[in-house]
């Protein structure tokens, strides 16, 4: 038999406001003029200004000076706050900001070039072939991930045309036209493993001795050479180790990620970063800006208002009336959200990295990792007074240009431990000592785990084998064995 009970429950639930605004948080500085764009095309309300007259500095000290009251009844609304026409616009210019280069100041770095599988679909229309093979290689180049490698099985690559494209094909004729594939630009493309990724590209080069010989090493002593053992290569091959260390860096000119150049400085396709902040140092004290270049001014829009203006001098009131005004405070309300939940944005990351700042001071004057102090987002939370995962999402895909370099934000966050002086220092520090040791040691007879433990427990810092394991692994710094030269 079923019971009815009543019970009371507390439940913390976040408003629209304060989601749209955890959302913005995570926006950072180069995606921020596209959401505002499409807030500007959803709300007619919310307008886009052309004036210029209000710093980062007026945004940060008006934020409190806003807020949004809903007041109305069934039968009449309340359209007094609707009417003011001193509701503060709202735009996020830095301090430096010129109205002549408005537009430049606008624009964010984008590279404008063809991505990798771009390239690839561009070779494949300079070749001769029919389309239902031109279909079937689509399909290889599609199945190419990001490394440059074809790591689906040729099985399912059969399967896939099979009920995506409605194209029956053997394994054979894919294998086929994986050759063409593999003869694009960047050698080695399309490689299935490393072993035909690095003879792919030693295949291209012109055949001298030592290529020849690099060639064997690849296809006949693979393993011997990926596990670094030369002196089982130099019985195998009879070569003295000045010829086995020539013949080696051959095969270490070879690139085991074809696909990561569309990524490079030179390749096809370049990232550039919109720092969010800028931290500058003058003669000897940290002055810190927030980069809003990238967000138009906003404000209310007074069409809008003129119609509230004039739903209130009208008589009577019919219900095709009521409906209109309703649909005109939503979207001033939508506005007016908005414009708040930006400025509250602004002052929320200005306010986290004015702490990040102070707590990591002498980083930021003198650029030496070593002066960096243990930083959790617990630290900061409590400094500026939010929540952790606000911090956190603030933290998040944003940058900080500094005189030394653009920096992530997340790179100031470290874990503390203590020395045996019972000093706190960042682990970020001891990383830094151990990239040090390592960068200096003698590679032909590098240095294993337990002498990188030994040698930090001799500078004072008591660390365990297996930590020092796991900060070299963090660090993508292989085990000795595999750092040793000739």
């Amino acid at each position: 038999m079923l019971k009815q009970r009543l019970s009371q429950k507390l439940l913390q639930k976040l408003s629209p406001q304060q989601i749209q605004l955890m959302k913005l948080l995570q926006v950072p500085t180069d995606q921020l003029e596209q959401r505002i764009k499409e807030e500007l095309e959803a709300n007619p309300a919310l307008e886009e200004s052309a004036d210029a007259d209000q710093t980062t500095d007026d945004i940060l000290s008006d934020s409190d000076n806003t807020e949004s009251e809903n007041s109305d009844s069934d039968e009449e609304l309340d359209l007094s706050e609707y009417l003011d026409d001193d509701y503060p616009d709202y735009k996020t210019q830095g301090e430096s900001y010129n109205p002549d280069d408005e537009e430049e100041s606008r624009t964010p770095p984008i590279a404008i070039s063809e991505s990798f599988h771009e390239s690839l679909l561009k070779q494949l229309g300079m070749l001769n072939m029919n389309e239902r093979n031109r279909e079937i290689a689509k399909q290889i180049i599609g199945s190419i991930d990001d490394d440059g490698y074809l790591r689906r099985e040729i099985s399912a690559i059969v399967d896939d045309l099979a009920f995506s494209q409605n194209i029956m094909c053997e394994e054979e004729e894919i294998l086929d036209l994986l050759d063409d594939v593999q003869g694009f630009d960047p050698a080695g493309v399309g490689a299935r493993d490393l072993k035909e990724c690095l003879l792919l590209q030693l295949e291209r080069k012109l055949h001298t001795n030592t290529v020849n010989l690099a060639i064997q090493v690849v296809e006949e002593y693979f393993d011997e050479f990926t596990k670094k053992h030369y002196e089982k290569l130099g019985k195998a091959l009879q070569l003295e180790n000045d010829k086995l260390k020539e013949v080696i860096d051959e095969i270490l000119k070879c690139n085991p990620k074809p696909g990561n150049t569309g990524k490079s400085d030179s390749g096809l396709l370049n990232r550039y970063i919109v720092p969010d902040f800028t931290i500058t140092n003058n003669n000897g004290e940290l002055e810190l800006k927030l980069n809003a270049r990238n967000a138009p001014e906003l404000h209310v829009s007074q069409d809008f208002r003129n119609m509230m203006e004039g739903y209130k001098a009208a008589g009577k009131k019919d219900k095709k009336q009521k409906e209109a005004v309703m649909f005109i405070k939503q979207k001033l309300d939508s506005a007016k959200w908005f414009i708040d939940a930006i400025r509250q944005r602004q002052q929320t990351l200005y306010n986290t990295m004015y702490h990040i700042m102070h707590h990591q001071y002498s980083f930021f004057l003198s650029g030496d990792e070593m002066n960096m102090k243990p930083m959790i987002l617990k630290d900061i939370a409590e400094a500026t007074g939010l929540d952790i995962s606000t911090v956190s999402r603030v933290a998040n895909s944003k940058f900080v240009t500094t005189e030394f370099g653009t920096y992530p934000l997340k790179f100031f966050f470290s874990e503390s431990l203590t020395t045996d002086s019972g000093e706190e220092v960042s682990t970020r520090e001891v990383k830094k000592l151990l990239s040090e040791m390592i960068n200096g040691e003698d590679k032909k007879k590098p240095l294993s785990d337990q002498e990188i433990t030994d040698q930090l427990k001799d500078k004072g810092y008591n660390i365990a084998r297996r930590t020092v394991a796991k900060y070299r692994e963090q660090l993508d710094i292989p085990v000795a064995r595999l750092r040793k030269e000739l």
